[in-house]
């Protein structure tokens, strides 16, 4: 694959417990291209999210390199990770991870005012309505429905036009009509946007709506990988 977006080589991951070092992540080597959607899945354990937070610099490898748009995540410390997501990808979770004293408005302009941008607000504003919840702009989270909380979630993942989107199991707390809501509102960002989107799912609907399917088992990738479509 030429210029992929994301490029994994013999990455590993391993974590202190109570019993000792426990292997999480085992000799992981995976491309994504540009533009791409990838659904990651497999039983509980499998290490499927800890490959996501990888992918995202939100935890260091213990081996391998990763490579995110041209730039070595394993090299940088936890600054320059963190300026590295700000401007150029955008995190999901299943927990929404909204600040609570904040309104919608104010979560989602968060991303834009850490990075300088003037009209951070307006941009915030004209987000929410793309996802349908411009009326409650000046509500806080505990306002709002679960899968109105998501929405400001995606919101404010995409808000500075990101070229990656992450989502670990972004419906895992939703109904399927709000969960297939998110999805649709997911899905459309990529088609509109050229995002490459990688996405953690139990679902094995929502994982056929990707171009490839990712199959981890007990830290390892489950060869073959496969079309969704296959």
């Amino acid at each position: 694959m030429s210029d992929p977006v994301l490029a994994l080589k013999d990455v590993a991951l391993s974590l202190d417990g109570n019993a000792g070092r426990v292997g999480i992540l085992h000799d992981i080597s995976l491309e994504i291209a540009r533009g791409e959607t990838v659904g990651l899945i497999g039983p509980s354990g499998s290490g499927k999210s800890s490959l996501l937070m990888l992918m995202g610099g939100l935890e260091q490898s213990t081996a391998g390199t990763i490579d995110a748009l041209g730039h070595d995540l394993t090299s940088m410390n936890e600054d320059a990770l963190a300026r590295f997501r700000r401007d150029h990808m955008g995190v999901v979770f299943q927990s929404f991870h909204l600040i609570p004293t904040m309104t919608a408005l104010e979560n989602v302009a968060t991303p834009l005012e850490l990075a300088g941008a003037r009209d951070a607000f307006d941009r915030a504003r004209a987000e929410l309505d793309a996802v349908g919840l411009g009326h409650r702009a000046d509500h806080y989270p505990s306002q709002m429905s679960g899968g109105e909380q998501q929405r400001v979630a995606l919101a404010r993942a995409s808000v500075t036009r990101p070229k990656i989107l992450l989502a670990d199991e972004p419906t895992g707390n939703l109904d399927g009509a709000n969960g297939a809501a998110i999805m649709d509102l997911l899905f459309g960002l990529r088609d509109k946007r050229g995002a490459t989107l990688v996405l953690v799912t139990h679902s094995n609907a929502l994982a056929a709506r990707c171009d490839r399917v990712v199959r981890l088992a007990d830290g390892r990738i489950a060869l073959p990988q496969q079309a969704a479509a296959e």
